[in-house]
């Protein structure tokens, strides 16, 4: 089983999760207060892209995790493959 290794990685996701658990609060106060459906639908979409997005921050961590352990480079390749994933995640957070 693989676990997030990364400390400050873990707190970025957790970070993440409070601010959607926020968010969803919001939309439940919403529905109860009879707010119209399109302020809710709104909502409802911010909700489901701070949820993609730490899905995603997520997936590279591991991905990062893995390949250092399984490559095991020096200095100057972690920083490549650093950058490389950076850019990675830049794209794949495009498509959503």
């Amino acid at each position: 089983m693989t676990v997030l290794t990364n400390e400050a990685a873990r707190t970025e996701v957790l970070n993440r999760l409070r601010r959607a658990e926020g968010q969803i609060r919001g939309v439940q106060r919403m529905i109860e207060e009879g707010e119209s459906c399109l302020k809710i639908s709104q909502q409802f979409s911010a909700v489901r892209k701070a949820l993609d997005s730490t899905y995603l921050r997520m997936t590279m961590c591991f991905m990062e995790q893995e390949l250092a352990s399984c490559l095991q480079p020096d200095e100057a390749q972690k920083e490549g493959m650093d950058n490389m994933l950076k850019d990675m995640e830049n794209l794949l957070s495009r498509l959503g």
